[in-house]
């Protein structure tokens, strides 16, 4: 805030002001170039900018008795029409340092209503809480709360200790977990490879049997059908001489049991003594009388 009392004044565009006579309020100013009567009128002047203000580090105690230190920034300005500013001046005497209090007071609530787990996650709904709860205060001041944030929160060292421990194992499990998941998909597909392959092999044995089986039986044919035609040539060819095989063979019997043979004008025929009388045997084989 700044005040002017001499006989012209200039504001600039982000300035708003009041003018006081004697005391008493006068008028709103805006922006530009002005005249006032010295000692008997004042302007006091408001900036409306965007004001950064910091909330101080501060022990707070959670809702499970942990201590932690936080701290944060906002961003607050004066709301630019009459009547806020007059309430900036008249409501309020300093309104940054009151702002400030108040932000460190809902901050120490805040915080008290969480664990510490819940605190560490809850930044931006602690932020959006502390800004709805400063602004509910801040409208009878002028003001106007545009943004909070949570800047840091800090637990004891003996708790920073236990959560980087915990942090690790839970680490270490989620990469066993993972070497774990590895380790089955790689068997389920060591397993799936083994099953097909022992498939490709009973298929091929399988193939390689029938295949077997089919040239047996094609073997089989063929020698069924050659000794199906010696057959026939036999039935074919042989017929007539079957009667001649059989005199060469009795005649051959008759000499290997010194029989008599006769010679006859139809060729040779073995006679057979049978006690006195000779037996002479016929061309089908048979002794004659």
């Amino acid at each position: 805030m700044r005040t002017i009392r001499g006989l012209i004044y200039t504001l600039k565009p982000y300035e708003r002001g009041i003018q006081e006579d004697l005391g008493r309020y006068s008028r709103f100013v805006m922006p530009g170039f002005g005249i006032q009567i010295p000692v008997f009128q004042v302007i006091r002047v408001r900036d409306v900018r965007e004001h950064t203000m910091d909330i101080p580090p501060q022990p707070v105690i959670t809702k499970d008795n942990v201590e932690i230190r936080v701290d944060g920034v906002m961003w607050v300005r004066p709301a630019a029409d009459e009547e806020s500013i007059k309430k900036t001046f008249y409501n309020i005497d300093n309104w940054k340092r009151a702002v400030i209090q108040l932000a460190m007071t809902n901050l120490r609530q805040e915080f008290g209503d969480l664990t510490l787990d819940e605190s560490l996650v809850a930044r931006e709904k602690i932020a959006n809480n502390l800004q709805t709860v400063l602004n509910s205060f801040a409208v009878d001041w002028g003001l106007l709360v545009s943004k909070v944030e949570i800047m840091l929160i800090d637990p004891p060292e003996d708790i920073k200790i236990a959560m980087h421990k915990q942090k690790t194992a839970e680490q270490e499990r989620r990469s066993m977990r993972l070497l774990a998941t590895g380790e089955y998909e790689a068997a389920e597909q060591q397993k799936l490879a083994t099953v097909q392959r022992a498939e490709g092999e009973r298929e091929a044995m399988i193939k390689r049997a029938e295949g077997e089986r089919q040239a047996s039986i094609t073997v089989a044919e063929g020698k069924a059908q050659a000794i199906q035609l010696v057959n026939e040539a036999a039935e074919r060819y042989f017929q007539g001489n079957a009667q001649v095989f059989r005199q060469l063979e009795m005649t051959e019997s008759a000499l290997r049991d010194n029989a008599k043979i006769i010679v006859t004008e139809s060729g040779i025929s073995p006679t057979l003594l049978l006690g006195s009388l000779p037996v002479t045997m016929s061309q089908e084989g048979k002794p004659k009388g």
